[in-house]
Formats: structure tokens, sequence, C-alpha cells
């Protein structure tokens, strides 16, 4: 701990914030290892882009219905226990690719689906644990050291998953990857147990909140932003990482893209996390967007491994720049808007609501192009289009603004164990 701090400079590290941080280290290792060559071990059996948009379509319908269902669930009882059944569908996700087998492309909507509930329970539970346990003096110190977990988990894990599946058997090396995820969760079970119990009180109004929107511009301006940041997300999740496959027919070249690319973010993450300072948030969102549109120039035609690789290194650098001010600008917004400690699980869900519909239209508008037209033809077509996404969100935030008497009325709020969140 005393380490840490050397690290991170005079900020205090309570220990439901560590255990909050092990939690979603040990969940972007599992997703890390497995969650990409989810999306390979599909395309391997069917070979249609159709089907991995189906798929992660159930994702992203499943996901937002969950969201809706968990915020009730956490209005009710403990939301650690939320996140417990979040890590356990995932368990059951990764439990049943394996009983399944080669006959996964037959079950496309059912391991949607489950994947989608076990998101949407563990997001929302983890994002409400966030709003809570940080503050607004350490949520860039959370956002930036969670990224730089996962940018760490995205170095090992997809390169030993690709080194794993190359060196055996490749139905043999996909169950054995499979099954790491799966004890990973069940770890992130048992740390669950080290964290404070969190109950909460209140009417689930979580409509009420949707139309906050009208009342509050700030919230209008952070919801319209997620939706954007949703429609490049929607498509770009899986599209990128079959293309890599496609491109190099190599599961060991697919985790050394990952390698790489999570190994700049890792550094990016740090960077942005030591140097971007509250009030240049809006600059670096401004620039993280139009740095990530740019640099699809590099992937639209004549597709190379070469060319994914420098795509796939920008992005890295461009990511923590954008998301390290975005995400904490977004929980100060929650923070400081009407009735947020008694209607903080609304907020969150209606923020994933946004995110999950610009996914959706994004998804949808990939099914409907290469459905009308030629895959190859359209695909190049539709990524500025729908990439467009995280450049738009700039023009979301620019105009939040905060009133100084929202400081002492709404941002700082006590929770259940008496800290300041």
């Amino acid at each position: 701990m005393n380490a840490l701090k050397k690290m991170i400079g005079n900020i205090e590290i309570t220990k439901d914030l560590l255990m909050l941080l092990i939690i979603g280290g040990l969940y972007a290792l599992s997703i890390a290892l497995s969650n990409t060559f989810v999306n390979v071990f599909l395309w391997k059996q069917s070979g249609k882009f159709i089907d991995i948009a189906i798929y992660n379509l159930s994702i992203v319908i499943f996901q937002p219905i969950t969201f809706i269902i968990a915020g009730r669930l956490a209005k009710r009882i403990d939301r650690v226990i939320v996140l417990r059944l979040g890590v356990i569908s995932l368990a059951v996700f990764y439990l049943t690719v394996l009983l399944l087998g080669v006959h996964a492309e037959q079950f496309l909507i059912l391991l949607g689906a489950l994947l989608g509930i076990g998101m949407g329970f563990y997001w929302l539970a983890f994002n409400v644990l966030t709003f809570e346990i940080t503050e607004p003096d350490t949520r860039d110190f959370f956002n930036g050291f969670l990224g730089l977990l996962t940018s760490f988990a995205g170095m090992v894990g997809p390169f030993l998953a690709g080194w794993i599946i190359t060196r055996m058997d490749k139905l043999v090396g996909y169950k054995t990857i499979f099954a790491i995820s799966l004890t990973l969760f069940f770890a992130a079970v048992i740390m669950s147990f080290m964290l404070n119990r969190r109950s909460a009180e209140g009417v689930y109004s979580f409509v009420r909140i949707i139309k906050e929107r009208k009342r509050n511009a700030n919230w209008k301006g952070i919801l319209y932003a997620h939706y954007f940041q949703g429609l490049r997300e929607g498509t770009f999740l899986f599209v990128i990482v079959v293309w890599v496959f496609i491109t190099t027919n190599s599961e060991l070249a697919l985790g050394t893209f990952g390698l790489i690319n999570s190994a700049v973010s890792f550094l990016a993450y740090y960077v942005a996390t030591r140097f971007i300072k509250s009030e240049h948030r809006k600059k670096a969102i401004l620039f993280g967007g139009i740095i990530l549109y740019a640099a699809l120039s590099l992937i639209l035609f004549e597709l190379t491994f070469a060319k994914l690789i420098t795509y796939g290194v920008i992005i890295s650098i461009a990511y923590p720049i954008l998301l390290v001010p975005y995400v904490s600008l977004t929980y100060d917004v929650i923070g400081r808007s009407w009735k947020a400690r008694e209607m903080r699980i609304e907020y969150i869900v209606v923020r994933e609501l946004y995110l999950n519909y610009g996914r959706i239209t994004s998804i949808c508008l990939f099914i409907i192009a290469i459905t009308i037209f030629d895959e190859k033809t359209s695909i190049p077509y539709l990524l500025p289009i729908v990439g467009i996404g995280h450049s738009l969100i700039y023009f979301c935030v620019r105009k939040i603004k905060f009133e100084n008497k929202d400081e002492n009325n709404e941002l700082i709020l006590s929770n259940e164990n008496g800290s300041n969140v």
C-alpha cells in the first residue's frame, strides 16, 4: 500500500476501493483471455459476418434489459450481491461455451443473451460501487488505474490465449482458455466477499431519471455522448478482431495484436492519469476523438496486418486521452444532479441504456449494410459512418458547467458506511 501511494501521490486508498480495483482487474483479465477469441471461435465455425453480428446484437439487447432489472434489485438488496450475480452469470456463459464446443454457432442468440445478462448485472453493480466508493479527488485515479489494469490484462490475456491455442489442438486450446476465464470469475466472486455491504432504499424510478434530461442540460449532454460512444463501439468491438484473424489466419497474430496495442495503452493510461487535469478534460476529449476518427483512414482499404497494428497503436493512445477525463466527467455530472444520492442507481441504468442504444443502432446498421450489399464493399463505407461516434462526444459535453452551490449540495454524498461518494 505504501509503495502504491508513492506511485500515485497523496490519494487516500480505502479497502473497498482496492478490492473493487482487484475485482475489475480479474474481470479484465478473464475478458482479455477469452472474449476476443469467442468471436473468432464462432467465426471459424460459421465464416459469416452476419452470424457474428447477430451474436453481438444479442449481447447489446439483453445487456440494457438486464440493467433495468439489476437496477431494481440493487434498490432492494445489497449491491455487492448484484455484482456476484453478474460474475456468476459470466461464469455460466463460459461454462456453456465449453459444453457446446463445435455446436456453439447453433446457439448464437443464447450465448449472446447469457453474456449480455452477465455484463448487465456486473457493470450495473460495478458502476454504482465506483460512484459510491470513489470521491471527486479519487475518480481520475480510479479510472486511470483501472485502465492500467485493463491494459495490462490486454497485454497478457490475448497473447497467452493465442499461444495456448496454437500450441494445442485448436478445440482443446479454446476450451483451455475458456476454462481459465471460468476460474478467474470464481476468484472475483470470492474477492467480492471482502467488500463492505452496501444496501439501498427508496423507490426505483429510472423513468423519472430519463425525463431528468429535459431539466438538466448537463445530464442531457452526457446521455447523448454515451449514445454516440455506443454508435462506434457496437460494430468496432467485433469487426476489427475478425479482420485481424482473416488477414493473418493466426490466433497467435491476434494475440500479438492485443499485446502490442495494450502495451501502448498501458503507458498511455498512466500518462493520462497523471497529466490530464480536470480543467483540461474537454480539450482532451476533443483531441482523443479526433485521433480515433483519423485513424480509420488506415484500415478502410487495402487491409494488411501492418496497417492494423498501426491503427491499433494509434487508438491505444487516443482512447485513454478521451476516456479518463470522459468517465470522470460523467460521474461528476451524476454526482451534481437531482437527488444523486437517492437516485444514483437510476442514473447508472439510464446512462447504460443510452450507451447500448448506440451499440444496437450500430450493429443494426451493420446487418442492414451487409444484407443489402456485399460484405467487402459495404463494410469499408459503413465504418466511417458509425466510427464518427467518439468524435461527437466533445460536442455533447462542451457546454457542461457546474455551479459552485452544487459542490456542496450534491457532489459530496454520504453513503451507508459514513464515507463520501
